[in-house]
């Protein structure tokens, strides 16, 4: 099981190692800096996006373990974009896929999708995407704008990518971006009129988690239920559950197909735990059957939110993390059915990462 943890918060950059006492933290970088999203390239290297409240997103490197950091190229619009506007945020970074070590991808706010084929040099908007014609129906979520924060090479083929949207549904090109097309049946969105409810370029996918033994099964946290895939996204079944479902996590488990983990809130704009009780839902049969796991997370007087990276299951899928808007980190060694508390007093937490 993964021993490092990287913990992207309102107030910088930790590290964390488990040792015998249990998880030791320490600040890598960024002190008193939103730190948006982090992510471990292939090589090895950090990336950390940045959110400066007067200087707006950058981008920065590691490549001694975030000893140091040197700031590299954020990604923009360029002048002849269609609208052509400024980067708000830099919301998610993922890795190119195994058969292209140097790339990756960065999904922004506004709804902009990012290439670099040079370990982040230089960044490419994915133009096809930006100017299709749905593009004029999105609109923002949580945020005055649409925006990117769930991307998803598929593991067979890295040149085949799944997007997802806040609000405007879930993509895919089978060409590295060169071309998009529009998935999504079977979504549903009761927020817009009801002859609206089920455009497919209107969605509001709170985040998507895919199954790397099985790429086509796919996991949805909407804004209006959970959701399953068994054709990488092309079409989705909603599922029942005994509690709340919504929410913004998800992961689904890296190697057990039918296995899932979300973190159920009062909708819409409560946003906090039913009763005061944190819990963290599982499936382990493809959504017939729910487990609602409590034990080590607090069941009275609790505020936590988990936003949409704030989930995160290493590669054996026992072993799960979960920060939230309070600053509180938990840890769970036996897949959620219980946890411990990492630390109670960090600063709101963005996202984390086994390391």
């Amino acid at each position: 099981m993964s021993e490092h943890l990287l913990v992207a918060t309102r107030k910088g950059l930790f590290s964390l190692a488990r040792e015998r006492g249990g998880w030791a933290a320490r600040l890598i970088g960024f002190s008193g800096v939103p730190v948006t999203n982090v992510l471990r390239g292939r090589d090895g290297v950090i990336y950390a996006a940045i959110k400066h409240g007067h200087f707006g997103p950058k981008l920065h490197r590691s490549d001694d373990d975030g000893q140091t950091w040197r700031e590299i190229t954020a990604p923009a619009f360029p002048g002849d974009a269609a609208d052509a506007p400024s980067l708000f945020q830099i919301w998610t970074l993922e890795t190119g896929g195994r058969n292209h070590p140097d790339r990756l991808w960065i999904g922004a706010i506004p709804a902009g999708l990012f290439r670099s084929d040079d370990r982040g040099e230089s960044w490419h908007l994915m133009r096809a995407l930006w100017d299709v014609p749905e593009r004029a129906r999105w609109f923002g979520g949580g945020y005055d704008a649409a925006g990117i924060h769930s991307i998803s090479p598929d593991p067979r083929d890295a040149d085949r990518v799944f997007i997802a949207i806040s609000c405007g549904g879930v993509w895919e090109t089978r060409d590295s971006g060169a071309s998009w097309q529009v998935l999504g049946k079977g979504l549903v969105a009761p927020y817009v009129p009801p002859e609206q409810a089920e455009d497919s370029a209107i969605q509001d996918p709170h985040r998507v988690a895919r199954c790397a033994a099985v790429p086509d099964v796919m996991w949805m946290q909407h804004h209006a239920g959970i959701y399953r895939s068994a054709d990488a996204g092309a079409h989705w079944q909603r599922l029942s559950l005994p509690c709340d479902d919504f929410g913004f996590a998800v992961v689904a488990h890296p190697r057990d197909a039918q296995t899932a983990w979300f973190v159920p809130a009062v909708k819409d704009e409560i946003r906090i735990p039913r009763d005061g009780a944190l819990c963290v839902t599982r499936t382990s049969d493809g959504g017939k059957t729910w487990r609602v796991m409590r034990e080590g997370l607090p069941q009275r007087d609790a505020y936590d939110l988990v936003y949409r990276h704030g989930l995160e299951a290493d590669d054996s899928g026992a072993r799960l993390a979960m920060g939230s808007t309070t600053g509180a980190l938990w840890s769970s060694d036996n897949g959620g059915e219980s946890w411990q508390l990492v630390n109670a007093h960090l600063p709101p937490i963005f996202a984390v990462r086994f390391d």
